[in-house]
């Protein structure tokens, strides 16, 4: 079953540091134009990236690499090149022209891990993964915004037509940095009644949604907001959390509600990319309730 953020995590495909930087002269080459906070340290990226994988690993997930290599720094961030449904993988069209070539590689990688592909984004639409949350089963919401404009949302409904509510949830322009601002950096899933959210970027018209399904929301303080992903958590099982170090407040708040916060360090691979837990895999496969 693919349909959750949220049911237990099975099976996630990665990209290694080691595959998405290549080498520090690439990296001295791209990490300003893609606005990183600063140049990741090549070994030190190599070794979180290795940390990671045990560390989900150890949390019963399964981790699968790509293979391509030399695609760009943000190759990295393996959510926003495709979404994974019930009816298959659908390839985006990336609303950041760096990363344009990232869904033909998940294409490989789909036929390489013998994974129905259900369709494709095609022009004039775009579309990142990071924009896709599901709610529920037979829920998606879909942030349209700088990176996903309106004709994408409307080719994903017309791919998942019959099976799937897709939500077009209209995204602020932020005045912050905004291409890297997704739905998923303002909303997370943590459990099937519960999501962690950063209200002042939540859309009012979102926001008052997700009370009128029940959902119970914590709230990321403000000072863990950004540069520090308060907001980027992935959900190992309902109420257990993989989040990047540090946010303390946003670790109490969820604690205080009863859910388990594991934390990983992420300065190279998350910090200065802007990229946490969510941003890094590809979920394949989540058990079925």
């Amino acid at each position: 079953m693919y349909q959750s953020d949220v049911s237990p995590l099975r099976r996630v495909l990665m990209k290694h540091a080691r595959d998405a930087f290549v080498a520090p002269g690439r990296i001295a080459e791209q990490w300003k134009d893609l606005n990183y906070s600063g140049p990741p340290v090549y070994e030190e990226a190599c070794r979180e990236s290795d940390a990671l994988a045990i560390q989900l690993e150890d949390l019963g997930v399964t981790v699968e690499w790509a293979e391509g290599r030399d695609l760009g720094l943000d190759s990295i961030y393996m959510r926003d090149p495709s979404v994974v449904t019930d009816a298959g993988a659908v390839l985006c069209r990336m609303g950041k022209e760096s990363r344009a070539v990232e869904p033909a590689a998940h294409a490989n990688e789909y036929a390489r891990l013998e994974i129905r592909v259900a369709g494709m984004i095609e022009s004039p639409g775009t579309l990142e993964g990071g924009d896709a949350v599901w709610l529920d089963r037979a829920t998606l919401a879909v942030g349209c915004g700088k990176r996903t404009n309106h004709q994408g949302v409307l080719q994903l409904q017309r791919i998942l037509t019959g099976t799937v509510e897709v939500l077009e949830v209209p995204l602020p322009d932020w005045s912050g940095l905004g291409d890297v601002f997704h739905l998923m950096s303002v909303v997370s899933p943590v459990a099937e009644d519960l999501l962690l959210v950063y209200p002042p970027l939540l859309p009012v018209c979102f926001h008052r949604e997700l009370l009128e399904r029940g959902y119970q929301l914590i709230e990321v303080p403000h000072e863990e907001y950004e540069p520090s992903m308060g907001c980027n958590v992935l959900t190992i099982t309902p109420g257990v959390v993989l989040a990047v170090e540090g946010n303390s407040e946003t670790r109490r708040r969820l604690e205080a509600v009863g859910v388990e916060v594991h934390t990983y360090l992420g300065t190279e691979i998350s910090r200065k990319g802007f990229g946490g837990p969510t941003c890094l895999t590809r979920t394949l496969e989540r058990e079925s309730d």
